[in-house]
């Protein structure tokens, strides 16, 4: 399969636009935002838990990124509510299992270098709100590689950020609140990418955004 897998290109995807499809555990739903491969597959998806559910065992080839989004996530390694961020590198392993509670989760799979050996688990939730240096914006720093950063963000309404020649791209998703770029705007739940090489220039809402960024990661197909 291959779903938005031209990483030179701009893509979105709004939640007017999600459809879910079962994954191979009962109870578990995908909505796949981007994929290179099957079911072992360089991906970017959201993943819903029902609750009570859980996942089939399983090794983390090329590694995996996950943010909850809601409820809580859970595997023998212990339980990650909302707000928590998570890191499996390569050769690492579990199995999923959620409570009562369910678990919504945005996921990254098969997008680590091979010389990124951390695991964290991150409490984002508890994490405070730290001033950036440009203005109106706050950040929660969750992890650095080389040129590759990952951060929550906070704007105040009406922020604007025009960002110079990306060296790596840049993908976000928005958590709250609305962002426009010059073309577009964007809602809560909404996932994009911009590519090595763009310009994007962005304007947070009338009641500010919060966001999932990632920044430096991405090469042209």
């Amino acid at each position: 399969m291959h779903l938005n897998a031209d990483f030179s290109q701009f893509v979105s995807v709004t939640p007017e636009q999600y459809r879910w499809v079962d994954a191979p555990s009962a109870g578990v739903e995908r909505m796949m935002l981007d994929r290179v491969g099957d079911e072992v597959a360089r991906a970017t998806s959201l993943v819903r838990y029902a609750p009570n559910s859980q996942f089939a065992p399983h090794a983390h080839g090329g590694g995996e990124e996950i943010l909850v989004l809601e409820g809580v996530f859970a595997d023998e390694h212990g339980r990650y509510p909302a707000g928590s961020y998570l890191r499996n590198p390569i050769g690492t392993a579990h199995t999923p299992q959620i409570g009562d509670e369910g678990a919504l989760i945005f996921v990254k799979l098969h997008q680590f270098d091979p010389n990124d050996t951390l695991q964290l688990a991150v409490p984002a939730h508890r994490l405070p709100w730290q001033p950036d240096r440009r203005p109106r914006i706050a950040y929660k720093m969750l992890h650095t590689f080389k040129q590759e950063r990952i951060s929550l963000e906070h704007w105040a309404a009406g922020t604007s950020i025009a960002y110079p020649t990306l060296k790596g791209g840049l993908e976000l998703f928005i958590l709250e609140g609305t962002l426009s770029d010059s073309t577009h705007h964007y809602t809560a739940g909404t996932w994009c990418r911009y590519p090595t090489g763009a310009t994007p220039a962005l304007t947070a809402g009338s009641e500010g955004v919060r966001m999932y960024l990632k920044r430096g990661h991405l090469t042209a197909a």
